[in-house]
């Protein structure tokens, strides 16, 4: 894990705007220079003129356009990453094929996304710009991840054995699981390695719609385990791992002795919809001492109090530690809260689990 170049305390953080579009281009530096702590040092065209700045300038966060002429967005964060890892915020495109190619570019080490500013954003652009620039401000203190090959995540943690020697306590256990930035990759990470025969898995990460189904498909592409997007009503059973819809909350609910899923458009809780608070809240609520509690990388405090109630209810509660967390706000804000019995690496989560929801 590498830390991202560090800005000198009271200094303004150095941006640079890789777009193919003059507008967009014009657009963000705007947005960005509304707020006095940052300053957009310059702009490129295409990648081979944000190489050539990038060296120049030596910006500490650089936003990327995915689709542009020359090289696309995706090749060029490939190989910045590899010689010179920093903090991207990648600007999408909110479509199907958008969102494939920004979860790859979130695979690659990305930091984070935004939708791809529009002329009607235009009109309305503080709570666009608000939101850019709270991206550009965490990017600019986040890990940035090197690349890895799958083998490489894996090594630590090989994939974990199905039933053997050891038995999952009941068919009745669940792990509500919490994320937010940085969350696609750490998601994927303890998927990765959960054995086929898994409690279920309820997952709340903080993701628009648009790219919560091609979230779930690449997850069940790389996962033992069969991972959908939740649809309300759904019966929760083992060994499916079930994903909040972008802009819907998720809840477990009890209908006699099974457990269903239950989507919900309510109000925004901590200003997210989906909401991690909302799903542990629920899940303490109708499992209790049952359920396993699992908060990763994100930046704010959603899914900190609904840990906390979790763990009031009897449940046993995990976060991802400080240091292979993109961004430690939400473990570290359940950490403050003094309700977390498991800080571990990322690499050890999954085992983790296993090791909690299996008999000696």
């Amino acid at each position: 894990m590498l830390q991202p170049t560090q800005t000198v305390q009271g200094k303004k953080i150095r941006v640079l705007v890789v777009d193919d579009s003059a507008l967009v281009r014009r657009m963000l530096t705007e947005m960005l220079e509304q707020d006095p702590g940052i300053e957009v040092v310059g702009t490129a065209q295409d990648p081979f003129m944000a190489r050539d700045k990038i060296k120049q300038l030596r910006p500490d966060v650089l936003t990327l356009d995915v689709e542009m002429p020359r090289m696309d967005g995706v090749t060029f964060l490939r190989n910045l990453m590899r010689l010179r890892p920093m903090p991207v915020v990648m600007v999408s495109t909110l479509t199907q094929k958008g969102s494939e190619i920004t979860l790859n570019a979130l695979e690659l080490g990305a930091i984070d996304f935004i939708a791809k500013p529009t002329v009607d954003i235009a009109h309305a652009l503080g709570d666009y710009a608000e939101e850019l620039i709270t991206k550009v401000k965490i990017a600019s203190k986040a890990h940035v991840r090197m690349l890895t090959t799958v083998s490489e995540r894996q090594s630590a943690d090989a994939v974990l054995p199905a039933r053997t020697t050891k038995h999952f306590r009941t068919t009745d256990r669940l792990i509500a699981l919490g994320a937010s930035t940085g969350g696609t990759e750490a998601i994927r990470e303890v998927l990765e390695v959960m054995p086929a025969d898994s409690p279920a898995i309820v997952i709340s990460q903080h993701i628009p719609e648009a790219f919560s189904k091609p979230f779930s498909e690449r997850m069940n592409r790389c996962s033992q385990m069969i991972v959908t997007q939740a649809s309300d009503g759904e019966q929760i059973v083992p060994g499916h791992v079930y994903i909040a819809p972008g802009d819907y909350h998720l809840l477990v609910v009890r209908d006699g002795a099974r457990f269903r899923c239950q989507l919900s458009d309510g109000p925004a809780v901590n200003r997210h919809r989906p909401s991690v608070d909302v799903m542990f809240r629920s899940v303490a609520q109708n499992i209790g001492p049952n359920a396993l509690a699992v908060l990763l990388t994100g930046m704010g405090a959603d899914g900190a109090k609904g840990m906390q109630e979790m763990k009031n209810s009897g449940a046993h509660t995990i976060v991802q530690d400080e240091k292979t967390s993109v961004v430690w706000g939400m473990p570290g804000e359940a950490v403050k809260l003094g309700c977390v019995d498991d800080v571990v690496p990322l690499h050890r989560v999954a085992k983790t689990i296993h090791n909690v929801l299996t008999d000696d």
